[in-house]
C-alpha cells in the first residue's frame, strides 16, 4: 500500500509519460493485462487511457486493471489511469 507522500512522488513522475495502452470497447481483458504485466515489470509506472468509446464506469476499470496486474493504483484522473509496481529485476524508481 501506498502512503500519500508516495502517491505524490509517482504522480509528479508520471506527468511526464504518454499512456501507452488504451481500454476501447472491448474493455480489460487477459490479453491487456498481460501485456500490462510485462510494460509494468520494465517501466514500474505507466499510464493507460479509457477511450470515450468504452462504457464501462473508469473507477472500476481502474480497480480491475490495478488488480488482475497486482500493481497499485496511483491516480486515476480524467480518462488517465496511472498504475505502479516495483520492478523485481529493472529497479529504477525510489519511493519517499
Amino acid at each position: 500500500m501506498l502512503t500519500g507522500k508516495q502517491k505524490r512522488h509517482l504522480r509528479s513522475l508520471a506527468h511526464h509519460l504518454d499512456p501507452i495502452f488504451q481500454v476501447g470497447k472491448g474493455g480489460v481483458n487477459d490479453h491487456l493485462i498481460r501485456h500490462i504485466e510485462e510494460a509494468i515489470e520494465v517501466r514500474e509506472l505507466l499510464k493507460v487511457s479509457v477511450l470515450n468509446n468504452n462504457t464501462d464506469d473508469r473507477h472500476e476499470i481502474a480497480a480491475e486493471l490495478a488488480e488482475r496486474s497486482g500493481s497499485e493504483l496511483v491516480q486515476l484522473i480524467g480518462k488517465t489511469i496511472v498504475l505502479y509496481k516495483e520492478s523485481k529485476n529493472n529497479k529504477q524508481i525510489e519511493l519517499p
